[in-house]
């Protein structure tokens, strides 16, 4: 089963330096019926103006993960850790027993990103943050597997889940495999998956599936994840 909620349904803050899109509850955007997608719990489309960010905060039991689709973003923790993430990258950091953090936009343009929080499955772990570089050409053997828990992936969080992301070319179609439910985001062109529409800032549930199929309507970026229930 599939579900598609439009980049003009979800919920929105605009904070000046920051423009923020919600596909769930958060902050001041509360909808009692996108509260969560079993342990995925926040998905925050972000455009972060030059020069601005987040400045330091605290956090503690959550696995956050950011993907930066244009720009970059540069991280910098209270545990000596700092780096910086550019677009089609991605950034994971487990706030187990607590981490305080900042992420700040030093480019001379405005940087644009998912934030993805999931819920770990163990708690008060130490906390730790790495990031990993990945391929930008489109791959004719589909998406890259990111981040996942069972140490299969470059980048290792503390939850069963799987994180795929990829460029497809216009008129590519795979077929992408699903461990327990996906969550569907389009960075960039417009995509089907089985025979349904779900265009660029979409995000889009797949459910009761072992597998969908994936087709580019044009030249686009899809990130699939796996997650289970909570």
């Amino acid at each position: 089963m599939i579900n598609v909620y439009p980049y003009s349904s979800l919920g929105h803050a605009d904070h000046g330096w920051l423009d923020a899109r919600h596909h769930f509850s958060f902050a001041n955007y509360h909808n009692d019926q996108r509260m969560n997608f079993g342990v995925l719990r926040v998905i925050n489309d972000d455009v972060i103006q030059s020069g601005r960010g987040f400045a330091a905060h605290p956090h503690n039991n959550m696995e956050i993960i950011t993907y930066v689709r244009s720009g970059a973003i540069t991280h910098k923790d209270n545990k000596g850790n700092e780096g910086r993430t550019e677009a089609g990258d991605v950034q994971v950091m487990s706030a187990g027993s607590g981490i305080t953090h900042s992420e700040q936009n030093l480019e001379p343009e405005d940087t644009t990103l998912y934030q993805i929080w999931i819920e770990p499955k163990q708690m008060n772990v130490a906390p730790r943050w790495d990031s990993h570089e990945f391929p930008k050409a489109t791959d004719e053997q589909g998406l890259a597997l990111l981040v996942s828990g069972d140490g299969n992936a470059p980048l290792m969080i503390h939850q069963d889940v799987y994180i795929y992301a990829g460029a497809l070319y216009e008129g590519q179609t795979i077929e992408q495999p699903i461990k327990h439910q996906a969550y569907v985001l389009v960075s960039n062109g417009d995509i089907t998956l089985d025979d349904i529409v779900v265009k660029k800032g979409d995000g889009a549930e797949v459910t009761n599936q072992s597998t969908v199929v994936i087709t580019a309507r044009s030249a686009a970026e899809v990130l699939v994840l796996d997650v289970p229930e909570a």
